[in-house]
């Protein structure tokens, strides 16, 4: 009886086999699945596009000044008044990136040639409406600009300027 139970306790090739590329096909879909839930994770963007982007202390920009931020995709404008103002680098027409033309003094997108003021008005069509802008706080000195949430406007208002 002890030979026949050695015998049941003994591990065909075929089922070790069998075995294995069962516990691999498990690892396999582990990792899988892991690595689509991390894609699926929001990621922390804090000082990118989608979060807060602390820009830097007030007095760091000149009066008239327009400066970019590549990571957070807008450019703060130091208005001539002292108010600021966070315009999206996306044309409002079909989306494509405007630069800012300081020669000119206006942003200019290079897909249709349409052309915005220092404010974001549209000086040159096909763009329909200004270009869109973020929600500015001035904090302990500080500029941050919220690029999580976009602001759709038509035109440029001064109430759109915000002061230290």
């Amino acid at each position: 009886m002890t030979q026949q139970a050695n015998d049941t306790t003994k591990l065909s090739r075929r089922d070790f086999l069998k075995l294995g590329v069962g516990a691999l096909s498990a690892l396999a879909l582990l990792e899988v699945g892991g690595a689509s839930l991390m894609f699926l994770q929001p990621r922390s963007l804090d000082g990118e596009f989608g979060g807060q982007v602390i820009a830097g202390l007030v007095e760091s920009f000149p009066v008239g000044s327009v400066v970019e931020f590549t990571d957070g995709r807008f450019y703060l404008i130091h208005a001539p008044d002292g108010g600021f103002l966070a315009v999206y680098r996306r044309c409002t027409h079909l989306g494509c990136t405007v630069s800012w033309e300081p020669e000119q003094n206006r942003f200019f997108c290079p897909c249709h040639a349409s052309s915005f003021d220092i404010v974001g008005d549209v000086e040159n069509p096909p763009a329909p409406r200004a270009l869109d802008t973020f929600p500015i706080t001035i904090d302990a000195g500080q500029v941050v600009v919220d690029t999580a949430t976009i602001q759709t406007r038509d035109n440029f208002a001064p109430d759109q300027l915000v002061y230290a």
